[in-house]
Parts: C-alpha cells; structure tokens; sequence
C-alpha cells in the first residue's frame, strides 16, 4: 500500500456552505499534499461534472486551482466518488482524491477509518491509521492509455 501523510492543521473548511453557480454546497477542504475539496450528496453519476467542476477549480476561493471530490456514502465501509482533477478535467481515478475523500468522512463521522472507494476506474480501499497519521491506499493500477507524440 501507498503512504500518504494526512494534513488536516493549519486553516481549515470544514463543512462550510458556499454557492457555485446559484447551487448550495458544503464544502470540507483537506491538504493531501495538494488541495482538495470534498462534497457529500447524491449519486455522483448524475452530475454534469464538466459543468460544475470548473466551478470550484477556477473559484476565487481557491487562488491555487482545486481538486474536487463528489462523494455519495453508500454505507459506513463504502464511498462512491467522481474527481474533477485541476488542469486536468474528469479522471476515472484519484488516489490523492479517495484518500482525501475518506479522511473527511472519518472526520465528520460518515464512516470509520476505513472504507472502500468506488471511482469510475475501480474500487481503492483506503484506511486511515490515526496513531501513525498515515493514509494507506490499496487498489490495482490499470493500463488506460497509450500514444505517441511526434515532436
């Protein structure tokens, strides 16, 4: 499993309501090394995520761009999730992004210190050890792309 360090110090938003284009979100933002900005509701498939992802990336609330996590908690050991990733747009998969996505919902009580996460390109188990502060992400790495750049 990946090792990733857990930063929830410094200045935090947690469960803060905002509005994005008339819409009422709450927000919990979360360092992961880079920024990240999780939301609770329903089934993320539903959304127009090229629609509202560039919302939050491009918002004056984050100076630096954001990445931003839709999460819909199945039960208290599962989490379905879609990423909008900045400069990048939609991704099937996000291990900054599911590790984000776990520790907030730890955090605010949706699920425990472990969960799997289910992404568009397959399921992440990601377990927070709060003794050690460490996340650990266990999931398959997939083939999904080859090209060629002429240059």
């Amino acid at each position: 499993p990946e090792k990733i360090p857990v930063n929830l110090s410094g200045e935090r938003a947690v469960d803060r309501p905002v509005t994005m284009a008339g819409e009422d979100y709450r927000i919990t933002c979360v360092s992961m090394g880079n920024p990240h900005c999780v939301i609770f509701g329903e089934d993320p498939d539903g959304l127009d995520l090229p629609e509202i992802g560039p919302l939050f990336e491009h918002d004056p609330l984050f100076p630096q761009g954001v990445n931003t996590e839709f999460i819909q908690v199945l039960d208290s050991r599962t989490l379905k999730m879609r990423v909008w990733e900045r400069g990048s747009g939609e991704t099937l998969a996000c291990g900054t992004g599911a590790t984000a996505a776990l520790a907030v919902s730890a955090l605010l009580g949706k699920c425990g210190s472990e969960a799997d996460v289910l992404l568009r390109g397959g399921t992440l188990h990601i377990e927070w050890n709060r003794k050690e502060n460490l996340l650990y992400m266990t999931g398959p790495a997939e083939f999904v792309f080859d090209g060629e750049v002429t240059l």
